[in-house]
């Protein structure tokens, strides 16, 4: 019994908060923007957005958009830049223009690299032992004088490359 009241609120809870999202500091709901409404997007491939980018237009604003009916000579320079603004927030110079975003990139990238180095010198430092004896020069000749003497894969192998008469490689 308690166990189902338990999951019940849990549930209710859980699509309570899936389907409103808290707001900051506020103390009521908001809801979810609704994506079905045309948006506002700056985008090279969108070069008209379906709507303005000031939707609520202030006295002056409004005064302008009646005097943009009239022609357009009558208009000064400012007035137009002013319109141009009412419908899109960014001009394509606006949106080609770089950002400095790949400073922050390259230097996350540069930073983990130098931090796996450290690791790996770390590693080998107190990690690694020292080489095995196996990998002297020395011990190298002996294994391979040994595998001579046993005649080891003599059709194709090491032994096929020396001449055991002269006892050396041959040429």
């Amino acid at each position: 019994m308690l166990a189902s009241r338990v999951f019940s609120l849990v549930g209710k809870r859980a699509i309570s908060t899936s389907i409103c999202v808290r707001a900051h500091g506020h103390a009521g709901v908001v809801k979810a923007e609704d994506f079905s409404h045309p948006a506002y997007v700056d985008r090279r491939d969108v070069p008209l957005p379906e709507v303005a980018f000031v939707r609520d237009l202030s006295a002056q604003q409004k005064a302008l958009k009646e005097k943009e009916k009239a022609s357009w000579t009558a208009l000064s320079v400012d007035e137009k830049v002013e319109l141009y603004r009412i419908k899109f927030n960014e001009t394509y110079a606006e949106m080609n223009k770089g950002t400095n975003e790949w400073k922050t990139v390259v230097g996350g990238a540069l930073f983990f690299l130098g931090l796996t180095g450290l690791i790996l010198i770390w590693q080998k430092h107190f990690m690694y032992g020292q080489i095995p004896h196996t990998f002297s020069d020395e011990w190298l000749s002996m294994q391979t004088k040994r595998m001579l003497d046993m005649r080891i894969n003599p059709v194709e192998g090491i032994s096929s490359q020396w001449d055991f008469e002269k006892n050396e490689w041959k040429k």
